[in-house]
């Protein structure tokens, strides 16, 4: 009665449940691997369900932790068989949540709709700043002077979900592109993960285009 009041949903989980977290990656492994590793030592509160990537690198790395590996390649002409193919996945392993760790592929209207508030991605730049690919190229052409990273739901608009969390890193006039990114994975890893965590505890709330973070 509440929540039609005030024109909300809402959920109620068990104190201290798992969620199930299925992430999709392409090539950059470094957000991948801090997951895995906070989700080992019980650092995040997910059990990572299944791994899904467009290339065939990480499947060693998953497979040691455990953890079920899918190949699903995506080409413009498979593209709606792939995403079928994902969304079997998630109903399959029960999914509670989709993450994207620097999966370099543009998600349809459709999958994004299915998915609202129950996906994540990284940016790898700090938004509304610098979207789209190479953001830290973009970032040294403009002689930043910090560079970030942004933890956000999945919507249908390329990098423009609501936020959940950022990271920020100081760089200087030193620094070529190729220190950026570098510079960058960190403040990425940890964005995600504190992403990840609030979510998985109930401590994010959806607001139109704004989320509040309960601390």
């Amino acid at each position: 009665a509440i929540g039609e009041e005030f024109g909300a949903t809402w959920q109620l989980w068990p104190q201290g449940e798992k969620r199930r977290v299925l992430i999709m990656v392409s090539k950059f492994e470094h957000c991948l691997n801090d997951l895995l590793f906070r989700a080992r030592v019980g650092e995040l509160p997910i059990e990572i369900a299944a791994v899904v990537s467009n290339h065939p690198d990480h499947r060693e790395l998953v497979e040691w932790h455990g953890i079920p590996f899918f190949r699903v390649p995506v080409t413009k002409e498979t593209k709606p068989e792939a995403e079928a193919k994902l969304l079997e996945l998630v109903d399959r392993f029960e999914v509670d949540l989709v993450v994207l760790a620097r999966y370099m592929q543009i998600l349809s209207d459709d999958l994004a709709r299915e998915l609202t508030g129950r996906a994540i991605n990284i940016h790898h730049s700090f938004l509304p700043s610098f979207k789209g690919a190479k953001p830290y190229h973009q970032a040294w052409e403009r002689g930043v002077k910090t560079v970030g990273a942004t933890a956000h739901f999945v919507n249908s608009e390329l990098d423009e979900g609501p936020i959940i969390a950022q990271q920020l890193v100081e760089v200087d006039h030193a620094f070529t592109p190729e220190d950026l990114v570098a510079a960058g994975r960190d403040a990425e890893c940890k964005a995600l993960s504190n992403a990840v965590k609030w979510h998985c505890d109930g401590r994010v709330f959806l607001s139109g285009k704004r989320t509040v973070v309960l601390r």
